[in-house]
């Protein structure tokens, strides 16, 4: 897989989001899935915080690979254009036979980020089947601009504050996108979409990558960060991250440190934006 046709774009483009695309072999996503749990060991017992979910491109050199791996980027690419950054990164997991969800949610909730051209690439490090809670999507959801998302606590969600769209909206079109392991699905910022419970014998693992174009501006009242992927940043709109292939251990733990914080002081501040915080 290089670059997107043109008529996978103008699907994309249609749809709010295109699946599947072969990206990764199923032994690649499988030594990342290694890389990922072999982390998760070195972790205190008990539930894993949402800090060591997120932007762990910034602190763990196996993520950083894999966000800036030339095969995903050309498809980034062309959606995004040649000048790309990682806004943040998240790994969705759902362990075996649970009954996690994820609630009906937009992404652009969250993040603060305009003009609305942010697309997630979620790499699917184990198998992403219906059974095991693959995500699903309203398509077109993506033109109804940004919604209200609720301050109703869902049981079971694993969404931020578990919250979640709270005005009507029609799912009678939504449609599962299950993808394999190794392959990508691509979704834009503000498209509706939601995912089941893992009802399979193996852990649900991807990784969702949040790519922008350099030009995107955030609102929130911090400045952010960002890591640089591909092109060159002529814009200046984002503080760069520092790669962690190039820092020792107690460095990547400290950039990755800084970076979240920030990161999750403006996850805060844009839920109460939207009504998600009471």
């Amino acid at each position: 897989m290089t670059k997107l046709s043109q008529a996978e774009i103008d699907a994309f483009h249609r749809d709010g989001y295109y699946a599947p695309v072969d990206v990764f072999g199923v032994d690649e996503a499988r030594r990342w899935r290694a890389d990922l749990e072999a982390f998760e060991r070195t972790l205190p017992p008990g539930p894993v915080s949402a800090g060591n979910r997120r932007k762990l491109h910034v602190r763990c050199p196996w993520a950083r690979d894999l966000v800036e791996d030339p095969r995903l980027l050309d498809v980034m690419e062309s959606l995004l254009g040649p000048d790309i950054l990682v806004f943040t990164s998240t790994f969705f997991i759902k362990e075996p036979n649970t009954d996690a969800i994820t609630a009906w949610h937009q992404d652009a909730t969250y993040f603060g980020l305009s003009p609305y051209e942010h697309v997630t690439a979620w790499v699917a490090l184990s198998e992403a089947s219906i059974e095991a809670g693959c995500m699903e999507f309203i398509p077109g959801s993506h033109r109804w601009g940004q919604l209200a998302h609720g301050r109703e606590t869902l049981p079971g969600a694993i969404n931020a504050g578990a919250r979640s769209i709270s005005q009507p909206i029609d799912t009678s079109t939504a449609i599962f996108a299950p993808i394999g392991t190794g392959q990508v699905s691509l979704h834009h910022t503000l498209i509706a979409h939601n995912s089941p419970p893992n009802r399979s014998n193996d852990r649900r693992i991807g990784f969702g990558i949040s790519y922008i174009p350099a030009h995107l501006r955030h609102g929130g009242s911090r400045r952010m960060s960002a890591t640089l992927v591909r092109g060159v940043d002529r814009h200046g709109h984002f503080d760069l991250e520092d790669d962690p292939r190039t820092l020792s251990a107690a460095a990547q733990a400290e950039a990755h440190e800084r970076a979240y914080a920030t990161y999750r002081e403006c996850h805060a501040e844009q839920q109460a934006r939207y009504g998600v915080l009471g």
